[in-house]
Parts: structure tokens; C-alpha cells; sequence
């Protein structure tokens, strides 16, 4: 009892030190948190302000706030009394664990990174990337995210995406479309041309220029096969794709120009 007595204005020193210590660490956390946020967001915002890609801004904030949380962290340790210099040698040693354990999602990172300072694509293109197409809608350092046409979300790794070939329907700002039509062989090739150039010119969809085209790309087994080539804004295309199908079966009906069903010839013999 006398010990204790004896030792009790130490330890009630030494928790008064560790409890303000300990104080003064949550505190330097939550502050300089805020204020780390806020710093990211002002650095974003410069970014932006500069005509920046959208991407390049957010990846530049996302880096930012994180190297410094990560030195604002380091800081709120030290005041629990951790040597930071054991401290950062540790973390050293743990990031290249959790490296040698993660090394898909940093492939990802610096697949993300390529995506960001190379620009294959942006927010808001049309593309096809890892067999999928879709508009851009988000690109951070590990995952590019689509919103396909029928409006499901889909999320790609960067690694994924960067892995095959790109495509970006709207770098060139129009599309060209490929749409096939099969008329009877005893049809007028030329009739069906003007017919068909008629009707897609109709629709609001179809640009004057590049001119549309139709040309006969295949001698099928029931048809002669027409390509028909008009061209439309790249947002539109799969829209203009549905009308012009519509208006080409539509106009060929009113013509009198048969699109044949496949058939077959039986010939019986009687031996």
C-alpha cells in the first residue's frame, strides 16, 4: 500500500502527460484533416481552373489529400511519443507488402495514371473499351466506370481497359453507320438505292455531310445484300440506328421491293 502511495504522483503525472498527449494527437488529426480537405479542394479547383481535364483534376486532389493526411497522420503520432523515423521505416516496410500482396490493384493505379496524363478518352466519350460500350461517366486512379446505353453502370479496372484496344466514337465527333438490308433478286438494285437514300434522308438524325451511301456488298443465297452507310452525331447512333432500319422496311414496302425470307427449292423425283 505504501508502494502504491509511493508511486501514485508518478503515474498520475505520467497519465496527465499521455492524456494530453493523447488529446493534442486527436486534435492535430481532426484539424489538420479539415484542413487537408480543404487544401485538396482549392488545389481540384486551381486545377480546373487552368482547363485542366476534368480527370487530371481529380486525380491531382485525390493524390494530394492523401500524401497530406498521410504527413498530418505521421504528425499526430509523433505526439504520443513514436520516433516517426522507426514510424515511417515500418510504413516502408508495410507498403511493400501490401505491394507484393496488391500487385493487380497497382497495376490498376498506374494503368490509371497512363489513362489520366495520356487521355485515350474523357469523361462524357463514347467509347468501347474491354468490350464494352458505353459513355464515360468517371475515371479515378483504379477503375474507369461506363453507363451503357441501356443505363446500367458498369465498372472496368484501368488495367482491364488499357489491356486491349480503344475505341472513342467521339474523338472524330461523327459516326458512320453500317447498316445491312437484303432486297429480292428480281428487285431494281438501282430503284432501291433512291428509295432507301430517300428515306434516310428524312430523318433528323442523318448528316448531309459526309454524304450516305448504298452499295451492294454481298450475293447471298436469298438476297442480294445492300450496306447502307449514312451519318449521324456519335451520341445519336445508336438512336439513328433504330429509326433508319424502321424508315429503310417501311419505304421498300411502300416501293413494292421485296425483302425475301430464306427459301429452298425441292425438286421430288418419281423413279
Amino acid at each position: 500500500m505504501e508502494m502504491i502511495q509511493t508511486y501514485l504522483p508518478t503515474i498520475q503525472q505520467n497519465a496527465m502527460i499521455y492524456g494530453l498527449n493523447f488529446i493534442k494527437a486527436i486534435a492535430i488529426f481532426i484539424i489538420g484533416k479539415f484542413i487537408v480537405s480543404l487544401l485538396a479542394k482549392a488545389i481540384g479547383k486551381g486545377v480546373a481552373r487552368s482547363g485542366a481535364d476534368p480527370m487530371l483534376a481529380k486525380f491531382v486532389t485525390n493524390i494530394a489529400y492523401a500524401l497530406m493526411l498521410t504527413f498530418v497522420t505521421i504528425a499526430a503520432i509523433s505526439q504520443l511519443g513514436v520516433q516517426t523515423a522507426s514510424l515511417v521505416a515500418i510504413l516502408g516496410a508495410a507498403g511493400l507488402a501490401i505491394g507484393l500482396a496488391l500487385q493487380g490493384s497497382l497495376a490498376n493505379f498506374a494503368a490509371g495514371v497512363m489513362t489520366i496524363i495520356f487521355r485515350p478518352y474523357s469523361v462524357g466519350d463514347v467509347v468501347e473499351v474491354a468490350g464494352q460500350t458505353g459513355q464515360v461517366e468517371e475515371v479515378d486512379v483504379f477503375t474507369t466506370t461506363l453507363r451503357l446505353p441501356d443505363k446500367t453502370k458498369i465498372i472496368i479496372p484501368n488495367g482491364q481497359a488499357l489491356d486491349g484496344p480503344i475505341t472513342n466514337f467521339t474523338e472524330a465527333g461523327d459516326r458512320r453507320m453500317n447498316l445491312a438490308v437484303g432486297i429480292s433478286y428480281d428487285a431494281n438494285i438501282q430503284e432501291a438505292r433512291e428509295v432507301i437514300l430517300k428515306a434516310i434522308a428524312k430523318s433528323d438524325y442523318v448528316l448531309e455531310s459526309p454524304a450516305a451511301t448504298v452499295g451492294v456488298t454481298e450475293l447471298g443465297d436469298n438476297s442480294v445484300n445492300l450496306t447502307v452507310r449514312p451519318w449521324a452525331k456519335a451520341a445519336d447512333h445508336p438512336a439513328a440506328s433504330l429509326e433508319l432500319l424502321e424508315r429503310i422496311k417501311v419505304a421498300l414496302d411502300e416501293a413494292k421491293i421485296g425483302i425475301p425470307y430464306p427459301q429452298r427449292d425441292v425438286h421430288i423425283y418419281n423413279h
